[in-house]
Formats: C-alpha cells, sequence, structure tokens
C-alpha cells in the first residue's frame, strides 16, 4: 500500500530531527518554481541552441559565437529569478543548524541569495565570468550589457584572453576541491536530501550512492524516476516548494 504524503512527511521530520549531519544535494528540478526551465526539458535552451563543448569554445571563433548566443537568452532569466520556498526552506535549516552543507548542480546562485551559507557548487556558476588567460573577474550583468551592446564573443580589455562564464562546460572537469569536499559531506551524513535532480550526470550522481553506501538515510524530493531510486528511504514525488516548507515546520515543531 503507497504511504500518504502526511505519514512521509512525519518519518523524514523524524529523520531530519535527530540527524546530526544532513546534507541537501539539488538541481534543476529545485528552481522549476523560481522561473528556471531545466535545460534538458523539451523545448529547453539545449534544443534550442547546439550544446558547445569546452574544447569547441578554446578552438573555434564560431562556436564561442553560438556559445554566447546561448547565454544572452539564459542569462537574463538568471538575473531575474529569485529564491522560491524550497531554497528558504534550505537556508532555514542551515541558519538553525539542522543542515551543513548544500552540493547543488545549478549555476543559479538562488542559495545563495536565499541565505545559505555552505553551498558546494559543482558546475560552478553562472553569475560571474573570468578571463581565461589572466583571471580577470566580472558580474555577469557587465557582460550581459556587452552582448546586448552587440559584442558577440567579449574579451578581456586587459589581456585580450577569451571570456567565460565560471561554469563547467561539456568536455571540462568538474573542480576537483568542490567534488572532493562534496563526497567528504556525503560520506559523512547521516540524511542526504535529494532535490530535483535526474541524477544523470556523472560523477556527480555518484554522491547519492556514495551517502547511502556510508549509511546516510536518502531522502528523495523528485518529480522524475532515476536510475537510484531504490536508494531512497522516503521519497516524495511532490514538488520541492511544497515538500521543504513542510519539512521544516516538522523539524522545528519537535523542537
Amino acid at each position: 500500500m503507497n504511504e500518504s504524503y502526511s505519514h512521509r512527511l512525519e518519518r523524514a521530520s523524524a529523520l531530519l530531527g535527530c540527524a546530526r549531519t544532513v546534507v541537501a544535494f539539488t538541481g534543476a528540478g529545485i528552481s522549476t518554481a523560481s522561473g528556471l526551465a531545466d535545460f534538458r526539458s523539451p523545448g529547453g535552451l539545449w534544443d534550442r541552441h547546439p550544446v558547445v563543448t569546452y574544447g569547441e569554445f578554446l578552438q573555434n571563433e564560431k562556436a564561442r559565437t553560438r556559445y554566447w548566443a546561448m547565454r544572452r537568452e539564459l542569462i537574463p532569466a538568471l538575473l531575474a529569478a529569485r529564491p522560491n520556498p524550497a531554497h528558504q526552506a534550505l537556508a532555514a535549516m542551515e541558519s538553525n543548524g539542522r543542515l551543513q552543507a548544500v552540493i547543488t548542480q545549478n549555476i543559479d546562485g538562488l542559495h545563495q541569495q536565499a541565505g545559505s551559507v555552505k553551498v558546494i557548487e559543482l558546475h560552478g556558476t553562472n553569475m560571474r565570468a573570468s578571463c581565461l588567460d589572466c583571471g580577470r573577474a566580472w558580474p555577469i550583468a557587465e557582460i550581459q550589457s556587452r552582448l546586448d551592446g552587440g559584442d558577440k564573443v567579449p574579451r578581456c580589455a586587459a589581456c585580450g584572453g577569451l571570456i567565460k562564464p565560471d561554469t563547467v562546460s561539456f568536455g571540462q572537469s568538474l573542480p576537483e576541491q568542490a567534488l572532493s569536499e562534496a563526497f567528504q559531506w556525503a560520506r559523512s551524513s547521516d540524511v542526504l536530501l535529494m532535490i530535483g535532480s535526474s541524477l544523470a550526470v556523472q560523477p556527480a550522481a555518484l554522491i547519492v550512492p556514495a551517502a547511502a553506501e556510508s549509511g546516510a538515510a536518502v531522502v528523495f524530493i523528485n518529480q522524475q524516476e532515476t536510475p537510484y531510486d531504490s536508494l531512497a528511504e522516503i521519497r516524495f514525488t511532490e514538488k520541492a516548494d511544497r515538500v521543504l516548507p513542510k519539512l521544516v515546520h516538522g523539524i522545528f515543531s519537535q523542537a
């Protein structure tokens, strides 16, 4: 018999309330309520703009032009987005000592906007861009102004180097320090909240089984199926911005 929503909330709140170390792992699904569509969804950004690999970006001017055309479309939505109740719930859990870290695949900066402090960005951030040669950095809004002004492939005024958002592109390695820290947090957790990810992108997806193998109770808040659903001790298919505030209320009402 299927477990009721209220009973799942009760059990998950109890788990979180008595855990010593709670870690959240988030993907694009946590930000859809903020108006940011999943890139992979039909009609999404990757349907309309062919993917440009990191190697292509470095070597081919036409590829760089395509890349920045896609970014020019994406950046305004990111700048306009605001944290939703799911982001805010995680920030509240951290500020009250119930959440130790957020590991995210997202590049939107919404966890930080909501007030989360310990955020590990596996895929970097789209809120900043840097010169690949000299390392000079700019807020992404400044680069957007250049794109809107007709600059098709922004370059560094200081050294002439290529500018790229501080995101991890296809063919580019994940930052080793962030990945190592993420696995350490996952393996040390008592409870891992997995929120809004397809768990299709490696090696980030392996963080969930790493937590489970180390003894963590894994709670899924995810509307789609994943290859790792069997690891979930409790599974919510309801929207994250509905579930997480309820869990926070349940945790604090026990205190």
